[in-house]
């Protein structure tokens, strides 16, 4: 490498550094001090020349004044943007957008075919083979060089291609000059706001053709020392005019948030309320001379115009003469009796409602003259109706019933279902929206929420001390009667169609709906029939049927049954008790006076009465269930808790102590001690199986209760099996059941023990054995059954036909079985403790065939197949002796009884022969192939 260096140059002028100079240089960073994020918040608070100003700066300041966003904010604050019609026109202009793309691109192809068929018809097919000469059908060339020449794009636009983007304008090139707005016409600008569009990207304009039209009216204002000065007051005559104006100014003013909008807030706001209370009184000269076509409509106008129009509002509600209570409604006082404090009238209320209704309707039409359609009055009235006058008039009764029972509670639900009826007959404006009906609804329930939950533990505690002191009644009156009294029972009645008849009339009577409302004149728009006012009283909950049975608290003469045997018992006569005044009535007093051998027991009566009570709480409670409301749920809950009150008083305090007691009976009975048995009856066990057909009775009633009441009504939900009411229903079928298994197993025990003793009694020797006692016999055979069992039949049939119908078939099969096995095992001892002849064997089979009948009547088939071998089994008596073999074949074949005998108790039957030591020994032989022999 050479070392050779250039010799440095003297003299001349001095040479430039040019790296020097750079390096000299500093960077300058022009980095705004500010972020934008400032910037923009700053921008909020200018006036709109400021902003004007601020957009000169820069073009980066211009295009933040010019944010769209900013403008769209300010026409929110005046409340003229509609965000939905934004997005609605926003979505149009974006598809009239892709529809023109998609013609121009449509009219681009229709040109680029036409140019490419001119120019293979001008070369000819020698040059088809050039391919690129139609550089846009060239798929392996460079899609850039085949693309056409594209338009120049303006600066501050992004081209759109086939990627789904629309044209989106960034920022002009060279800022555009602003526009000077031209002030609108006094008659355009009353409707600037109004008429204002909300279009996004136009924000700005709106925004500006505004302030033209109100800015100078809003300094104006701003700079008046009074009021009267404004510019807006002498340019515009008519008050519409100027509160529509006003009005304007106040959402402009809105948008105002430069230093200082405070201060021109309140001076705005001293003349709006300057201009209203002028106004105002206007309208109350007109309130005065009742010029209701006049002056009110003209000011009430004007109010509304001005701000909603709540001061017109205001003063014509508390000058209305309902409210100052220029309009005589009723005194709460009225519905109550002055003689009995436990005396209710509701018809004084239901006066009170009606004048009411009459008096709130024609004040609507007021409404309706003086007011116009865009502001809501009525509901404002109604309020005000609801806290001034009903609320008074209701909460002043209440104070006064409450803690009285019957007339609280009746007061509660029948005022608050007159209150549902009112709903209906109040007239809506003809200008209300569908929330009319509601705001009644709403009103109603604020009127009584504060006494809800007191009338449902009133109503509660009613129902509860009601009950008690009917059942407690019941005993006590029982407790005094003459326990030595004989009683009497149903035999050989059709219990079935006695019940069926009787739950006929019950449920007529369960569907009828309780008298919670007195009568209303048919003219009326409550409806009704007219008739005299009557006083409620607290003991007037019972139907007829109940007083006519406490006409007579002692037992009525019993009729006889016309057919079959009956406990013909003399009694001494009674009054005849005053004539039934209803069909349930009528019906209980009849099967009252067939089921008086069961009143030491349990009352159908008390029953009925216990239902009464609780259809009556049930109906009050629900009627606050049928407003969908806050008290739907409260209201469902007490029906539930009442219906459950009434299964536990009635089956814990009612009938399962009677079942008890029955069953109690049926234990210590013993037939040998019996004083009566000239009759096929067993007292106890018959009185057993009346309480189970009024067991079944009175549980048919609750169904039938529960199905009318609870269910049909939707207060309770049956399929819900966690429902409390549904788990208090099977409690009670279970207690029943249970109850009722008990009592016919003791029951049948003690039938049979019944059998046994008619058959030890009653059953003479000479029936299976003619001559046994040393008398001559008779040459004519009797072929009947013997009257021990027609006794025996007739005493378990008259039992077993007493469970038709108050039981279930299953219950009653099992019944039927258990009481034909039983009667089977007792039969066969029975058969062992006689001798039998061959004369006597056509008698004994004649009682078998009669068993066997009876049986038949049972439709068991089972059960049929024991008598069937028990009447096989009657023949090996019929044998004579000289046939000891046939005897003894009988006797072995296990075929013939079918199973049920075996050979071994064939052979002790058999021992009960007459001639048995006589054909012993050639029956053992024939059997065994054996003899006897002495040793």
């Amino acid at each position: 490498m050479s070392a050779f260096k250039k010799a440095p140059v003297m003299g001349g002028p001095p040479r430039v550094d040019l790296l020097g100079r750079l390096r000299e240089t500093q960077i300058l960073d022009t980095k705004p001090v500010l972020p934008a994020e400032i910037l923009s918040l700053i921008l909020e608070y200018l006036t709109v020349q400021d902003l004007i100003h601020f957009a000169r700066a820069s073009r980066r300041m211009r295009e933040m004044v010019y944010d769209d966003t900013r403008w769209v904010r300010r026409l929110q604050l005046m409340g003229c943007w509609n965000e939905a019609a934004a997005r609605i026109a926003a979505d149009d202009s974006r598809r009239r957008q892709l529809e023109s793309h998609n013609a121009k691109q449509e009219q681009q192809a229709k040109k680029v075919a036409t140019i490419k068929i001119a120019t293979i018809n001008a070369t000819g097919a020698s040059e088809s083979s050039r391919k690129s000469s139609i550089p846009f059908l060239n798929l392996r060339t460079n899609p850039k060089s085949q693309a056409p020449a594209q338009e120049p794009v303006p600066n501050g636009q992004v081209n759109a291609q086939d990627d789904g983007f629309d044209f989106v304008t960034l920022s002009p090139t060279s800022p555009e000059p602003i526009k000077d707005f031209q002030p609108l016409d006094t008659a355009a600008a009353l409707d600037v706001i109004s008429q204002a569009r909300s279009v996004r990207g136009a924000a700005r304009q709106e925004y500006g053709r505004i302030h033209s039209a109100l800015n100078p009216y809003y300094r104006d204002a701003l700079r008046s020392k009074h009021p009267s000065n404004a510019r807006i007051f002498r340019i515009y005559r008519d008050p519409v005019q100027q509160a529509k104006m006003l009005s304007q100014l106040m959402k402009f003013a809105n948008c105002d948030l430069s230093q200082g909008w405070q201060i021109r807030e309140e001076k705005l706001l001293r003349m709006v309320s300057a201009f209203e209370d002028a106004v105002s009184r206007e309208f109350e000269q007109g309130l005065k001379l009742e010029d209701v076509d006049g002056r009110m409509k003209k000011y009430a106008h004007v109010l509304v115009t001005l701000n909603g129009g709540r001061r017109a509002i205001d003063m014509w509600i508390s000058s209305n003469p309902i409210i100052r209570g220029r309009v005589s409604l009723g005194d709460p006082m009225d519905c109550l009796s002055p003689n009995n404090p436990d005396h209710l009238f509701l018809e004084e209320s239901y006066a009170f409602f009606s004048h009411l209704a009459s008096a709130f309707n024609n004040q609507i039409t007021i409404i309706d003259r003086v007011f116009p359609p865009s502001v809501n009055v009525v509901i404002p009235f109604l309020k005000n109706v609801g806290q001034d006058i009903i609320a008074p008039y209701v909460n002043r009764l209440f104070d006064i019933l409450q803690g009285r029972g019957m007339p609280y509670v009746q007061a509660v639900s029948g005022i608050y279902a007159q209150s549902l009826r009112l709903a209906t007959t109040l007239c809506a404006s003809q200008f209300s929206s569908d929330g009319f009906h509601k705001a009644i609804d709403q009103l109603v329930a604020d009127i009584f929420a504060p006494h809800v939950a007191t009338y449902f533990s009133e109503e509660l505690a009613f129902f509860k001390r009601r009950s008690e002191i009917e059942v407690s009644g019941w005993e006590r009156q029982l407790s005094q009667q003459d326990a030595s009294l004989e009683s009497m029972y149903m035999t050989n009645i059709n219990r079935q169609a006695d019940k069926r008849d009787f739950l006929t009339s019950f449920k007529k009577v369960v569907m009828m709906p309780v008298n919670v409302l007195p009568s209303f004149p048919m003219s009326s728009r409550f409806g009704g029939k007219s008739s005299a006012a009557k006083p409620i009283d607290n003991n007037d909950f019972m139907d007829t049927y109940h007083a006519t049975s406490l006409q007579n608290p002692s037992r009525p003469n019993t009729p006889n049954p016309p057919n079959g045997p009956a406990l013909l018992i003399s009694r001494s006569g009674t009054p005849v008790p005053e004539p039934p005044s209803t069909e349930l009535a009528a019906k209980a007093a009849i099967l009252k006076s067939k089921l008086e051998g069961i009143r030491t027991l349990f009352s159908l009566e008390v029953a009925l009465n216990l239902v009464h009570m609780a259809k009556g709480s049930i109906d009050r409670a629900a009627m606050f269930a049928k407003a969908k409301g806050m008290f739907d749920a409260d209201a469902r809950n007490e029906c539930e808790v009442i219906f459950i009150m009434l299964l536990k008083t009635l089956g814990d305090r009612h009938v399962k102590a009677g079942f008890d007691q029955a069953v109690s009976q049926l234990a210590k009975y013993n037939p040998r001690s019996a004083s009566d048995q000239t009759q096929p009856g067993v007292t106890p066990l018959v009185m057993f199986l009346e309480l189970v057909n009024v067991g079944d009775l009175i549980q048919q009633m609750l169904d039938v209760f529960y199905e009318q009441e609870l269910v049909a009504t939707k207060l309770t939900d049956r399929q819900d099996f966690m429902n409390p009411t549904v788990k208090e229903k099977k409690r009670f079928e279970q207690m029943l059941d249970e109850r009722v298994a008990a009592g016919l197993n003791k029951g049948i025990e003690v039938l049979m023990a019944e059998v046994e003793f008619v058959c030890a009694t009653t059953q003479n020797v000479e029936d299976f054995n003619p001559g046994a006692t040393g008398m001559v016999i008779n040459k004519v055979v009797d072929i009947t059954p013997s009257n021990t069992a027609i006794w025996v039949v007739e005493v378990v049939s008259a039992h077993t036909k007493m469970l038709v119908g108050s039981t279930d078939k299953n219950m009653l099969d099992v019944f039927n079985q258990e009481i034909g096995l039983r009667l089977f095992t007792t039969l066969c001892k029975h058969l062992k403790r006689q001798r039998i002849s061959v004369a006597g064997s056509i008698r004994l089979i004649s009682d078998m065939n009669h068993y066997f009948l009876f049986v038949q009547s049972l439709k068991n088939r089972d059960l049929l197949q024991y008598f069937k071998a028990l009447r096989e089994l009657a023949q090996i008596y019929l044998i004579d002796p000289s046939d000891a073999k046939e005897l003894a074949a009988i006797i072995a074949d296990t075929d013939r009884f079918q199973g049920i005998f075996r050979p071994e108790e064939v052979y002790e039957f058999a021992e009960r022969r007459a001639d048995w030591y006589q054909v012993k020994s050639r029956v053992e032989k024939a059997m065994y192939g054996i003899g006897c022999c002495v040793m």
